[in-house]
């Protein structure tokens, strides 16, 4: 019993990351428009991710979302990064042996019990939310302007995502 339980609890701890998709009760992105060309993009992952993942693959959807509204480049207007923190605690299980024998009119005997179980795991789930500016070409102001597809090519290749593939 106490082998079945560590292989798998072993198992969940080595679970999958968040997936580049849409959100979903195991994480993903969600974008809201704020105004034409102004929208907020978000990526929640699991557990499993690594707040890197988070980041870039926010990055990713802002600029597939970009191209999926005709334009060819964004900026960012704010970008916050942050993670959801709570603990899961496996539960205890515990057994007794004993053994007994009579004497007289007297019963002697010893018990013992072990009990497996009850570790604490904290869980940090890592999102990124960007508000961006999107442009149907580069602007000439400074400041932080990525060109959509170029960030499709390079974070979307790294994930094997094709920006405006099906999911």
């Amino acid at each position: 019993m106490h082998l079945t339980a560590t292989i798998s609890l072993v198992f969940i701890l080595t679970g999958c990351a968040t997936a580049y998709q849409q959100k979903s009760f195991t994480g993903g992105f969600s974008e809201l428009q704020l105004s034409e060309n102004i929208w907020k993009v978000s990526f929640h992952g699991n557990g499993y991710t690594r707040s890197e993942r988070a980041e870039e693959l926010s990055l990713l959807r802002c600029a597939e979302l970009t191209l999926e509204k005709g334009y060819t480049h964004f900026g960012l207007a704010d970008s916050k990064s942050g993670k959801d923190l709570s603990t899961i605690t496996t539960p205890t299980n515990s057994y007794t042996t004993g053994s007994a024998y009579i004497s007289g009119n007297n019963i002697y005997g010893r018990a013992k019990t072990n009990t497996y179980g009850g570790q604490t795991f904290l869980i940090s789930k890592p999102s990124t939310t960007n508000i961006i500016v999107m442009f149907k070409q580069k602007p000439d102001e400074a400041g932080m302007i990525f060109d959509a597809k170029f960030i499709c090519q390079k974070i979307g290749g790294k994930y094997e995502v094709v920006c405006g593939a099906p999911g």
